[in-house]
């Protein structure tokens, strides 16, 4: 029996399987970046407008950080969500620039588009791009500005300007001289050898203005649900001795269902009077510590609360395990599991405690706190989307001033470094021949889409600025960027638009990576879940080759 007129059927997919490859899938893949790209445009720089996105629950943001926004879209597309992870990887890493490498990674794409449309392979469109990365974070690293630590109030300087970039384009920009000093207090109250921002709480009290927020050099907590006779307790200490506590404190209902056997009433009163006999050796142990402030993540009943409070003892029960965490850190001290053998090491302090109104809430502050370098920073503002809005754009600039603490080289923003990078790889282009000379200048005008796009959110003519830069730079005017008070160009190194040389380098990188990844992508293959193979007893056809 001759096979040669016929090709057996070769199952390789399952049925419903999808499959696309080739130059039409790279330009998909590119198309559905420029998607993204398109959405987060118009929220870059000073003048960027806000995005308000409705979850499906109904839950409403305001917000025009890049990273806050992709997360809560609901993107499908598989390419396009790896513009998230790079926004998420920046705002992790450096806390700002998240919409600025988004936006670049979809403007190199759209500049290798012309070059895959043209036939050019992708592999030599991803070494010209790779090339004109290495390129320009060395240029970075060599033009950057080094800002010397030893004058203490000139690198406290450094530190607001950054700050006060950062929070240019956000919703308090116009609050930001008060912010500014509040983001630098709290990162210089770290411990600057491992500054964890973990360490800085951020609490939110709804009402009054954004300038009502408070910066407590300290743990700062809202007040836990208390019982009777908490009012009797004193409100505030000085240099108290502090327990903290993993025990429960209250006397338990008997289950309804447990069985006691007793042969007399005098029986029954002796188990009562032991089960309170067991709660008071616990509450004298406590007192016996010299304790002026009880803390417990468990609650502290009604008869334990009335106990301190005759004793001049202050208590809080349910504190909730980060600010318990964030207490011992800060007071000194270990959390107890018993109420015995608490030894004086077990036991913190800080300088002064006291219970205060804020707002409509009252919160516990502790205060000069010598074991851990610790703050918290209660927000204010007339509605929650303003306080989140404020927290997200406290947490870019904190961010910022971290890193520029550890990496104290700057760079000068308002499209000022990526101008300088623009015409530095056109002037390098031409020194390469062949097909490399296209990439490297396409990657060069790429650069230029943050200047051009800070003019257009600004209403400022782009084209006719554009030009004024790129002469400026020509010139040798190496800081020159788009000043937006005059409306035209300036040396924004002068006018401290500062930025951590770490955040542009981190985001070209992030973005050049990302843009190579998908240029390698030249095939999808997508499963269809909806087809149970197994459902029709294996009776479904692949797909197959022929």
């Amino acid at each position: 029996m001759s096979f040669s007129t016929q090709t057996p059927t070769i199952v390789v997919l399952k049925e419903g399987t999808d499959s696309s490859q080739g130059k039409g899938q790279i330009l998909s893949n590119i198309n559905a970046c420029l998607a993204i790209q398109d959405t987060l445009r118009p929220t870059l720089g000073p003048f960027g407008s806000d995005i308000l996105i409705v979850s499906s629950n109904g839950k409403t943001t305001i917000s025009n950080d890049g990273a806050t926004i992709l997360k809560l879209l609901d993107i499908v597309h598989p390419a396009a969500k790896m513009l998230v992870d790079i926004s998420r990887a920046q705002d992790a890493e450096v806390g700002d620039g998240t919409t600025s490498v988004t936006i670049l990674a979809g403007e190199f794409l759209k500049e290798a588009k012309t070059f895959i449309d043209d036939g050019m392979s992708s592999h030599l469109i991803i070494k010209g791009l790779r090339r004109a990365n290495e390129l320009a974070i060395q240029k970075i690293k060599d033009i950057a500005v080094q800002i010397k630590r030893e004058d203490g109030f000139e690198f406290r300087q450094l530190l607001e300007k950054c700050a006060t970039t950062a929070m240019s384009s956000k919703l308090i920009s116009k609050n930001s001289t008060f912010f500014t000093k509040m983001v630098v207090d709290a990162v210089l109250s770290l411990d600057q050898e491992d500054l964890d921002e973990k360490l800085i709480g951020i609490k939110k009290v709804p009402g009054g203005g954004m300038e009502d927020s408070l910066f407590v050099d300290g743990v700062a907590f809202k007040k836990t649900f208390s019982y009777a006779g908490f009012e009797q307790q004193p409100k505030q200490f000085n240099n108290p001795k502090i327990v903290n506590l993993n025990v429960e404190l209250e006397l338990k209902a008997e289950k309804e269902n447990a069985e006691v056997r007793v042969e007399q009433v005098k029986d029954y009163q002796a188990i009562v009077d032991a089960e309170w006999q067991i709660i008071f050796n616990k509450l004298e142990a406590i007192a016996n510590t010299g304790a002026n402030i009880v803390l417990s993540k468990l609650p502290i009943g009604d008869l334990a609360t009335q106990y301190f409070a005759d004793r001049n003892i202050f208590c809080a029960g349910r504190v909730s395990s980060e600010d318990m965490d964030r207490v011992i850190k800060a007071v000194g001290g270990n959390i107890q599991s018993t109420c015995s053998n608490i030894n004086p090491e077990d036991i913190g302090t800080c300088a002064t405690f006291e219970e205060a109104q804020i707002g409509g809430e009252r919160y516990n502050l502790f205060k000069g706190c010598p074991q851990a370098k610790t703050c918290t920073l209660v927000l204010r503002g007339g509605a929650e989307q303003v306080i989140a809005e404020v927290e997200r754009s406290l947490h870019d600039a904190i961010m910022i001033v971290k890193r520029a603490v550890s990496h104290s080289e700057v760079v000068a923003g308002g499209g000022a470094i990526e101008m300088e990078l623009s015409k530095y790889l056109r002037d390098y282009a031409k020194t390469v021949a062949g097909k490399q000379q296209l990439i490297i200048t396409a990657y060069a005008k790429a650069l230029e889409i943050i200047p051009r796009q800070l003019c257009e959110n600004a209403g400022l003519d782009g084209i006719e600025l554009l030009n004024k830069l790129r002469s400026s730079h020509a010139k040798g005017e190496l800081w020159y960027g788009i000043d937006f008070q005059k409306e035209s160009i300036g040396n924004n190194m002068k006018n401290f638009i500062w930025e951590p040389s770490l955040v542009k380098i981190n985001a070209l990188s992030s973005a050049t990576e990302a843009a190579t990844l998908l240029l390698s992508v030249d095939e999808t293959i997508k499963n269809d879940d909806s087809q149970d193979g197994g459902a029709a007893g294996g009776s479904a056809r692949g797909r197959g080759a022929f």
